[in-house]
């Protein structure tokens, strides 16, 4: 008997090796075929990290082997919260499908939860998607309806067993699992359905474990970011949602911290930020002639025109302008030397200056000055002697949630075991995940001018002076 027959390895830097299941026959539908389909080989030309691999050259990791790592931990995570899920939904009265299918189910999910993204990832769904109220998530999901569902509902096996023969993946439930919640009390699916979803969109999730790691180690950052063994360990569901046990706070600290740190260091870079300022002036003078190609045939919203978006990834994005110089349409060769700087790097804005504003709970992060690019702008025109308030410059403020107000629906899903009241606690109750910082914002001011350098950094000193004078008197 051949005992590997039915299953392949891919060997992976962060995870080691990945188990799928891959067809006996001509007539079965594996996880190895919808890895080989072409929505999920398409991630293999759209980077991990955005703009951030022009930066940091061995950073050149795709959505397709973080979805695949994701995929890794989907089964990792299940394995040990499959107890708690279980006790948690008899307790409920609730019949749970078998083992096997929550197993295929949550990979699926894990596998295919980037099937939507276009090129430069999230950039795109806020330049682009945005336009017609869609981001990856919902694309990704009428992906996943609209020509992915009849390969999903033939596959039978995974690699740690095979589904009942009553049961049939279903391709609304990975939908469900991979779309955020958008609403705090969802109660039309049932519990154990939306228990699963906290690992696709809580604090620690199969997605971003993944992408700390694997970022961490492939941009040289670290090599072992954060415990996840321990993490994992002691993590469990109860009836509120995903939750730590104390011996698991500390580690889930750090890795919030770290993933914190990644933001700072690697996707927030003063560099990185430039070069989306400057992909941010292209994407509003091009994104007519980008999709759905050179031709313009079709619809613009990739909703209404998919075929064409299977093959719209950063290669092919990239490969197009780089040929605008020779093209017939008179707007693709005027904007052609400036996707000539962006291919070759070479970004016409500099970093004046910048600062960092730390917001807790509680604090009135929507009234800052530094909360609203168009008031910073403003603020520091005004800090600039009137010789120089007419200016050109640009503001840029990168967020981010460290974690999120606990009223939110995706802060809904996390909570921490007290085991000397038997109580299940918000985890704002932690004394030391109390002083996490709810959010931070880099604030930055860059302009194509050196000689304006000087005093755009005098003004933002003010500002920050003056802001943290404030903040003094209103305490």
């Amino acid at each position: 008997m051949n005992y590997f027959e039915g299953e392949n390895l891919s060997q992976d830097p962060v995870h080691g090796y990945i188990p799928f299941s891959a067809s006996f026959d001509a007539d079965e539908i594996s996880e190895r075929d919808i890895i080989d389909s072409p929505w999920v080989q398409r991630l293999r030309q759209i980077h991990q990290l955005q703009t951030a691999w022009l930066v940091y050259p061995t950073a050149e990791h795709t959505r397709f082997q973080h979805s695949l790592g994701a995929m890794h931990l989907a089964s990792r995570t299940l394995a040990r919260f499959y107890q708690s899920l279980l006790d948690v939904c008899h307790a409920a009265g609730e019949t749970l499908p078998s083992r096997n299918y929550l197993e295929s189910l949550t990979r699926m999910a894990a596998l295919l939860h980037d099937v939507g993204h276009g090129p430069f990832g999230h950039f795109f769904d806020v330049r682009f998607l945005s336009d017609f109220g869609l981001n990856h998530e919902k694309l990704g999901a009428e992906i996943i309806r609209q020509r992915l569902a009849p390969m999903l509902r033939k596959i039978r096996r995974n690699p740690l067993g095979t589904l009942e023969e009553n049961e049939i993946l279903d391709p609304e439930q990975i939908a469900f699992l991979i779309v955020r919640p958008s609403a705090t009390h969802d109660s039309s699916a049932p519990l154990w359905l939306r228990l699963l979803r906290t690992l696709f969109s809580g604090l620690y999730t199969v997605d971003n474990m993944d992408f700390v790691l694997r970022d961490a180690f492939m941009t040289g950052f670290s090599s072992q970011a954060f415990d996840i063994d321990r993490l994992l360990h002691y993590s469990f569901f109860t009836k509120n949602g995903l939750t730590v046990h104390p011996r698991g706070t500390a580690t889930l600290i750090r890795f919030l911290t770290v993933r914190a740190e990644l933001f700072r260091s690697i996707y927030f870079h003063r560099t990185v930020r430039a070069i989306d300022l400057f992909l941010n002036e292209l994407f509003l003078a091009s994104r007519e002639l980008l999709f759905p190609g050179s031709g313009g045939e079709g619809s613009r919203n990739p909703l209404e025109n998919l075929d064409a978006y299977l093959h719209f990834t950063e290669w092919s994005l990239l490969v197009d302008v780089s040929r605008w110089d020779r093209s017939p349409n008179p707007k693709k060769r005027e904007l052609a030397p400036k996707w000539a700087d962006f291919l070759t790097r070479r970004v016409p804005f500099h970093l004046a200056a910048e600062t960092t504003a730390l917001f807790f709970v509680g604090q009135r992060e929507q009234t800052s000055v530094f909360a609203d690019a168009d008031a910073f702008h403003r603020a520091i025109v005004a800090g600039l002697p009137e010789s120089l308030q007419s200016i050109p410059f640009e503001v840029d403020i990168a967020r981010h949630l460290h974690r999120p107000d606990s009223h939110r629906p995706a802060a809904a899903q996390n909570f921490l075991y007290n085991p000397t009241t038997d109580r299940i606690q918000c985890l704002d109750e932690e004394e030391l995940f109390r002083h996490i910082p709810q959010s931070y914002r880099i604030c930055r001011v860059y302009t194509k001018e050196k000689d304006h350098i000087k005093p755009l950094a005098q003004s933002l000193e003010t500002l920050t002076q003056n802001a943290s004078s404030d903040d003094e008197t209103n305490m």
